[in-house]
């Protein structure tokens, strides 16, 4: 067994579905595995921690069809501090699309970084709908993929894995439309002023 490091490279790291990805991750995972949450200013020190780490798995959600800037912000730090030893690079990735495909641009992204930088790359779990699967009856779909997404990283069995919601686009919209309804409610925000957003 390896001694990876999962990066949440999300920008609401503390309490974001990036950290809930990341821990069911870990509890897959039979070796040993360092969580660490990415922020403006610990750079060097993940970098410091990277020593000795087989695997390289970062976790983050899709941003406007790209990284998070402050992914590619940490990218280029290590650009600038070359490694002498170069872990494997997974990526854990979901997005609030339905279509797990729609993470494809942002996958290539760290496939080129990896290329240019010389990190081998390992495997890829793209999860749409991502903002409400881990809440909804279909957990199981992802925490299934999570389980495999871990065994090919761990065998060096390396795939591009999907999940997402069986549901149509129409039936999704509509479950979305609710669940936003709901948090807003939740927040103090009624169904009326949240459609009077919608028009301004």
């Amino acid at each position: 067994m390896g001694n990876w490091m999962i990066i949440n490279a999300s920008p609401r790291a503390p309490r974001s579905n990036s950290k809930r990805y990341a821990q069911m991750v870990s509890q897959c995972y039979e070796g040993t595995a360092v969580y660490c949450p990415l922020t403006k200013t610990n750079h060097s020190e993940l970098l410091a921690k990277m020593d000795g780490v087989s695997d390289l798995l970062f976790v983050f959600p899709l941003y406007a069809d790209a990284l998070p800037v402050s992914l590619l912000h940490f990218l280029k730090f290590l650009e600038e501090h070359p490694l002498a030893h170069r872990p494997t690079v997974s990526v854990l990735i979901n997005c609030g699309f339905l279509e797990p495909e729609q993470n494809e641009i942002a996958v290539e992204m760290m496939r080129l970084f990896c290329r240019q930088n010389e990190y081998p790359f390992g495997s890829v779990l793209e999860i749409g709908s991502g903002e409400a699967i881990l809440d909804s009856p279909f957990r199981f779909l992802t925490a299934g993929k999570i389980r495999r997404f871990v065994r090919s990283i761990a065998e060096r069995n390396y795939r591009t894995l999907r999940v997402t919601m069986p549901l149509t686009k129409g039936m999704f919209v509509r479950a979305a439309e609710s669940y936003w309804v709901n948090y807003g409610r939740q927040n103090g925000v009624t169904k009326e002023q949240m459609q009077t957003m919608q028009i301004e």
